[in-house]
Formats: structure tokens, C-alpha cells, sequence
């Protein structure tokens, strides 16, 4: 089988991304709903719309920040649930 990763990502607002995987499945995903859950001073500027736009598919993830300040599992990505 082969590995998936993230091919595209699109910002819907509200803290929320759709994301594109290799196997052609779609998922979107509340990222928002993480940062309030697990506050942190690091994470929590990607809560500003303008912070949270400026993320980048590296490696077959979707990553914030140049040192990826915010990466998450592709498995809970794909699930559209993160813990």
C-alpha cells in the first residue's frame, strides 16, 4: 500500500482547512477546535485569520510556521479528528 499524504490544502475560513490526500479522499478539518483545546502561546496565533492563512504542504503534511510550529499526524488529518 502505498504511504498517503496531503496534496492540496484550502483555507475555508474559521480556522478550518479541506485537505486533499494522494488516494483522492477530501477531508475538512477544525483546526481552531484543537488550539482551544490545548492552548499554548506557540499555537495560539494561528487562532488569527491571518497567521492561520500562511500554512505550506512540506513533506506531505500541512505545517505552520518555518520551524513547523503546528504539524498534526496525517492519521488524525485523514480521520478529520484531532486529539
Amino acid at each position: 500500500m502505498n504511504k498517503i499524504i496531503i496534496i492540496g490544502a484550502e483555507n475555508l475560513g474559521n480556522s478550518s482547512v479541506r485537505l486533499s490526500f494522494s488516494d483522492n479522499t477530501t477531508q475538512i478539518v477544525d483546526i481552531g477546535s484543537f488550539i482551544r483545546r490545548h492552548p499554548h502561546p506557540q499555537y495560539n496565533k494561528y487562532l488569527e485569520p491571518r497567521h492561520f492563512s500562511k500554512f505550506s504542504i512540506e513533506n506531505g503534511n500541512i505545517v505552520w510556521g518555518k520551524n513547523w510550529d503546528l504539524i498534526f499526524p496525517i492519521e488524525q488529518l485523514y480521520a478529520g479528528t484531532l486529539q
